[in-house]
């Protein structure tokens, strides 16, 4: 086991591993850039190392910084968490040349799996379900572009491969406008994510979006974990995310675990991941994976009882992995509210001091977050400030006790989202379950 572990993160995530590796017994160094000098997680941190200033570019992104900062604490490990470098096959790859565990898959692994055509190839090998589409980049001949997209059938998408997050796509519906926007597209992909190639696939118009987690020992030993819907979501950016998905049928679930499960031996994938998959009319389609943790790992942790963070750590350290898949069980059912500072409707970020911050408690829930009364939220980085989360024996407990927590909860000094989040606990195809990806979306577009 590992005796100390640098977490190259910030924020909530880097509270949760610090957590993690506590109740390990494993000293925890902090990396933070001069706008976090006073986080709650770099004061309790054994080792804390300043790495630049605010911007991101120049700290969190700094991956000479960082590694120097694991030489000189005498670090064994890095935990990247999620953002910023966590699915950079490139930082993966100098953190191992330089002597450290990277607690993630492989630079190879991340490398192919960051690459959406690779990806979408590697599935296909594995018998995942994929979205039909291209069966690689496009080409640069017109007249085959327009082919393809015919085969497919309109409307399509264009997609870089090398995105994420929803930037670098674009929805065609008819031919007249498809070659401008593999154009417009190829330039934004090169521009964002330094590689100009495009591939094209059918545009589901109403799925949602259901995803996988796994867990795997980087040789045959690789479980799922259960799945999460997490399609309460604006401009592809998550709101809600539950486990398990309602109202999908187990059989289903199950063999798409099993096959998610059966690539990740097929790839030897070592550590936590997660399959993400659009779901309409009883079909499953592998979209991209997440070669980390992911945001919403709470939601898992709360039905399955499994540490996540915990066995990314185990795993990384060469630990006997002793969970097998008789091992998961499945129980209740659990909800995660993103608490961002922001504006509730007009999503506008909302930096500045919280003047009075108090989280709510009782029965089945838990709150995730770095913040305190006093804390200020810096204007550099993404705008979530806590998670909250609930579990209840059922769906309709979970939502109960999320209603209490929401209204219980007080912030104040800055503006945040949980006004949205009292009025989606209350929104009646909400609490039926089952709402498309592009609900919300909808629903705030009726807003007077």
């Amino acid at each position: 086991m590992f005796e100390k572990i640098l977490i190259a993160n910030r924020g909530e995530i880097a509270l949760r591993i610090q957590r993690a590796c506590r109740e390990l017994g494993i000293k925890t160094v902090v990396v933070h850039s001069e706008a976090d000098r006073d986080a709650k997680y770099v004061r309790l941190a054994d080792e804390s190392v300043c790495i630049g200033p605010a911007s991101p570019r120049d700290s969190y992104l700094n991956m000479p910084a960082i590694i120097s900062a694991a030489e000189v604490t005498d670090s064994e490990a890095i935990h990247p968490g999620y953002g910023f470098l966590a699915e950079n096959a490139d930082f993966a790859e100098r953190v191992e040349k330089s002597g450290f565990v990277f607690i993630g898959p492989r630079p190879e692994t991340i490398r192919v799996m960051g690459d959406k055509v690779k990806a979408k190839q590697a599935m296909v090998a594995a018998g995942v379900p994929i979205v039909p589409g291209s069966e690689g980049g496009l080409p640069e001949d017109p007249t085959e572009i327009l082919r393809i997209a015919r085969e497919i059938g309109y409307p399509v998408i264009v997609k870089a491969a090398g995105g994420g997050g929803g930037r670098g796509m674009r929805v065609v519906y008819t031919e007249a406008a498809l070659l401008n926007a593999v154009a417009l597209t190829r330039t934004e992909a090169q521009s964002a994510f330094d590689n100009p190639e495009v591939y094209m696939e059918k545009f589901l118009e109403n799925p949602r979006h259901i995803e996988m987690q796994v867990l795997a020992d980087g040789g045959r030993n690789a479980l799922w974990l259960g799945e999460r819907d997490c399609s309460m979501q604006r401009r592809h950016q998550k709101v809600i995310e539950e486990a398990p998905a309602p109202g999908i049928p187990r059989r289903l679930i199950e063999r798409i675990g099993e096959r998610c499960a059966e690539a990740c031996r097929g790839m030897g994938y070592r550590g936590a991941g997660t399959f993400e998959f659009l779901y309409e009319d009883g079909e499953f389609y592998f979209i991209e994976m997440n070669t980390r943790i992911q945001v919403e790992h709470t939601v898992t942790e709360m039905i399955t009882g499994i540490d996540l963070v915990q066995q990314q750590i185990l795993i990384a350290s060469g630990e006997k992995f002793t969970l097998r898949q008789r091992d998961v069980q499945f129980k209740g059912h659990s909800i995660e509210c993103r608490i961002n500072a922001e504006d509730p409707f007009k999503f506008i970020p909302s930096p500045g001091r919280i003047t009075n911050w108090h989280v709510p408690g009782g029965p089945g829930v838990r709150m995730d977050s770095h913040v305190f009364s006093g804390y200020t939220v810096p204007p550099n980085y993404d705008s979530m400030i806590g998670k909250l989360i609930t579990y209840g024996d059922t769906r309709e407990q979970a939502i109960a006790r999320m209603r209490i927590a929401l209204s219980e909860m007080v912030v104040e000094g800055v503006k945040t989202n949980i006004d949205l989040h009292r009025e989606l606990m209350a929104d009646a195809r909400f609490i039926e379950g089952g709402t498309p990806i592009h609900y919300l979306e909808h629903k705030l577009s009726q807003r007077p």
